[in-house]
């Protein structure tokens, strides 16, 4: 295990991000655990009852079992440390890892859903009472279990907009854990899910209208394609190389416009490269006055500085440039341009 030492080499405990990662991977094992057996009691009951939404919940949690799989690799091979193919560490791993999730949530389970759906408006139901009645408890007893997996990510977020400083509604919209993200989605959507299926169930059982039942089936993968397409999307963006939160920008901005050796920030860049790693990329223009060793000194305790303050800082990289003569430089070739040929 990953720990922390002091200026004396005590062991302080473990890290941050080893203790984050510790309990986003007992999140996803528990949402594992929950749709492995959730599964196999709605595959059995949905043959048994002949219902295609019980069916579709069934595919649901297939997906969201080979995800959780994909999730618990990503936690896994992230941490791996940097090398000389990868200088800046594997952080993007969850960013992958929670795209294929999105991909299997859309393929395995929307997709199947809706086919589901449709077959049922074809050709009709073939349930029996006391089939659907085994399938309605089946659904209950799944409530229960997806329930009590929601409610364990809902905690760990809670916690982590609290240590962020923000609401919940931001931590679920911005959060910088895929894979806790991932299982809130799935877990949320999971819950929906069943009550859809127990309403077309119920509904095609008081009525004996497949139609209720074929419907919930539809809208079961409806809602799986959107929650599909709003991962992939996040993941999406953080593997083209998105730019971390524009409060963190905002607050090294001020932080190197406060510093005395520092004239002014010609460029500031940042990237997410994982969870909680963010590269630093700023172009400097020094106060004039100060000779090489000074500005070294000062170059190396504003780069300990920022990635004190901001541990997410994994990478910091100071350019010192010269304002004044590229804006000589850049008046000077405009001004060539200008000029009259001959």
């Amino acid at each position: 295990m990953a720990v922390q030492r002091d200026d004396t080499g005590v062991i302080a405990g473990p890290s941050p991000k080893t203790a984050r990662d510790g309990e986003t991977r007992v999140t996803v094992w528990v949402a594992l655990a929950a749709n492995l057996v959730i599964c196999g009691a709605k595959a059995v009951g949905g043959v048994v009852a002949g219902s295609p939404a019980l069916l579709s919940e069934a595919a649901h949690s297939v997906a969201d079992s080979l995800n959780e799989v994909f999730l618990l690799a990503s936690v896994s091979r992230s941490r791996r440390p940097a090398d000389e193919r990868h200088p800046f560490g594997y952080g993007k791993e969850r960013f992958f890892w929670s795209l294929l999730a999105a991909v299997g949530i859309f393929v395995t389970g929307g997709c199947f859903s809706v086919f589901q759906g449709v077959e049922a408006f074809r050709g009709g139901g073939g349930e029996t009472r006391e089939g659907y009645l085994i399938g309605l408890a089946v659904l209950f007893v799944a409530l229960l279990a997806e329930g009590g997996s929601l409610l364990r990510a809902v905690l760990q977020v809670r916690r982590a907009a609290r240590a962020a400083g923000h609401g919940l509604a931001e931590e679920v919209r911005t959060g910088r854990d895929p894979a806790l993200r991932t299982v809130l989605a799935e877990d949320g959507t999971a819950c929906v899910g069943v009550l859809l299926a127990m309403a077309g169930m119920a509904l095609h059982l008081a009525t004996g209208q497949v139609a209720y039942e074929a419907c919930a089936s539809v809208l079961i993968g409806l809602l799986l394609v959107y929650v599909a397409y709003v991962l992939g999307k996040g993941a999406r963006a953080h593997l083209i190389g998105e730019a971390a939160d524009p409060r963190l920008r905002d607050e090294v901005q001020s932080f190197l416009d406060g510093q005395p050796e520092i004239d002014s920030v010609t460029a500031l860049l940042t990237m997410r490269l994982g969870p909680d790693a963010v590269l630093l990329a700023a172009g400097i223009d020094l106060t004039a006055g100060y000779d090489s060793e000074t500005v070294e000194d000062a170059m190396v305790r504003v780069r300990t500085e920022l990635k004190r303050r901001w541990p997410e800082l994994d990478q910091v990289f100071l350019d010192v440039t010269d304002a004044a003569a590229a804006r000589r430089s850049a008046d000077g070739a405009r001004a060539r341009e200008r000029a009259p040929e001959g």
